[in-house]
């Protein structure tokens, strides 16, 4: 007889609740809807495993997310062509704009993926839309340092960008 997992009673609530999150949160880090819901599909896998209570899900599942997203921006595994169907999607007045902009997304996502984690986490978070509390639970940090810790990583941020524009 074949073992079967048994499936959390809480799943579907959390992903109805937590999944546009978890989108948004990949999203940030990918800029590519697409990529980020993959994303999402793998941290609910990973959640389903897991002994995480509803209440800590939706900060653990942030953190996930962010973690995943930067490791496949990390690890190469992005192809460009699905960033040129993405970018072919939006409509710009001046194709010198499209590439400027494209070319600086790109630019700001390998600096990102070149920060410390916990800094990368952070900016993530708090630039998805979450609130000082709610990165301060996911992260296990202080409120008070949650200001100090996205300063810290946007100073680093522009760092990457001006030590990579220098030398490039």
């Amino acid at each position: 007889m074949a073992h079967r997992e048994v499936v959390r009673a809480d799943l579907e609530q959390v992903f109805r609740s937590a999944y546009p999150r978890v989108v948004a949160v990949a999203a940030r880090v990918l800029g590519s809807r697409d990529e980020a819901e993959d994303v999402a599909q793998e941290v609910f896998l990973s959640f389903a495993r897991t002994t995480v209570t509803a209440n800590e899900a939706p900060g653990w599942l942030s953190v996930a997310a962010a973690h995943t997203a930067l490791n496949l921006l990390r690890s190469g595994r992005r192809r460009a062509s699905r960033e040129e169907r993405a970018s072919q999607q939006e409509v710009q007045a001046d194709i010198a704009d499209a590439v400027v902009t494209n070319d600086e997304r790109r630019r700001v996502r390998a600096a990102l993926a070149r920060l410390p984690r916990r800094q990368a986490v952070a900016l993530v978070l708090k630039h998805s839309g979450l609130s000082y509390a709610e990165v301060a639970a996911a992260l296990d940090l202080s409120p008070g340092s949650v200001g100090t810790t996205v300063r810290r990583a946007e100073a680093a941020l522009r760092e990457e960008l001006n030590r990579h524009a220098a030398s490039g």
